[in-house]
């Protein structure tokens, strides 16, 4: 085995979940008006997660608040989970990503990041990974819980396959920007 080390090229993106579910589309009788369940609960859940853009495979953190505290603990898992990879991460320019902190603690863990241009949620596969899930796993129905909605989420990510997800992030496409 040679011992040069095997490159990762990973996008990373948090998503919030509310226990207001996103309306897609709703049948309701002719002239009358959908009711919408609210339960007035500003509870929200956000899942960390990162996808590698070759393989497919994925990683995902639940937390209740999203802050350079929480983006570190990711960062973490990150190495953990890619022990003896070159890791290329790519990511938005959210303050906990480019937060002093957070880039040391990726250097100390020999992360190499790649900030997004701003405003360009295109670019970021996790992002359509995250449009996916919440117009399939959780959209057009009330929440039990925000803890249930989060774990189904997650489930429905993880139920995926490999080239499930990497099709839902736009990989596949045959204009993705980035080729590796």
């Amino acid at each position: 085995m040679s011992d040069r080390k095997r490159t990762v090229i990973l996008m990373l993106d948090e998503t919030i979940i509310t226990e207001n579910p996103p309306l897609r589309g709703c049948y309701g009788r002719r002239g009358e008006q959908v009711r919408v369940p609210i339960s007035g609960n500003h509870d929200r859940r956000v899942i960390h997660g990162v996808i590698n853009i070759r393989s497919g495979d994925v990683l995902l953190l639940i937390t209740d608040i999203w802050d350079e505290y929480t983006h570190r603990c990711f960062l973490k898992m990150i190495r953990s989970h890619w022990r003896g990879w070159n890791i290329i991460l790519f990511e938005d320019r959210g303050t906990p990503h480019t937060a002093d902190d957070s880039l040391g603690l990726a250097g100390e863990l020999k992360i190499e990041i790649r900030l997004l241009p701003t405003a360009t949620p295109e670019l970021n596969a996790m992002d359509h990974l995250w449009k996916s899930v919440k117009g399939r796993a959780l959209a057009n129905r009330p929440t039990e819980n925000i803890d249930t909605s989060a774990d189904e989420a997650c489930r429905y990510i993880l139920g995926m396959s490999r080239h499930q997800r990497l099709k839902a992030a736009g990989v596949l496409s045959d204009d993705f920007w980035l080729t590796g």
